[in-house]
Parts: structure tokens; C-alpha cells; sequence
């Protein structure tokens, strides 16, 4: 698994880490609304796409 390999990685005592780990999920969570959910909204609009009722 990913996360027990990062675990390793950081540096410093279990709090350390635990602090270390917020910041990385914070700055991926962030990343993902500052570059990614744009440009997927403007390559795949889905504001377009529609759904039809099956009778």
C-alpha cells in the first residue's frame, strides 16, 4: 500500500508525522481544485451531457 510506504518516508516522531501527513492531503486537496477539477470542467463538459428516461 502507498500509505504505509509514506509513513516510512516522513521524518520525526508519530505527531510529526500525523501533522506531516494533513499538510500532504491539504496541499493534494487544494492541488485538486486549483488545476485539476478546471480543466477536467472545461475538457469534458458536462454540462452538455444529457440522460434519457428508459420507458
Amino acid at each position: 500500500m502507498i500509505f504505509p510506504a509514506v509513513w516510512r518516508i516522513l521524518p520525526g516522531p508519530a505527531w510529526v508525522r500525523f501533522l506531516l501527513v494533513l499538510l500532504l492531503i491539504a496541499a493534494i486537496v487544494a492541488a485538486l481544485f486549483q488545476w485539476v477539477y478546471p480543466w477536467f470542467s472545461v475538457t469534458f463538459d458536462i454540462e452538455e451531457a444529457s440522460v434519457e428516461a428508459v420507458p
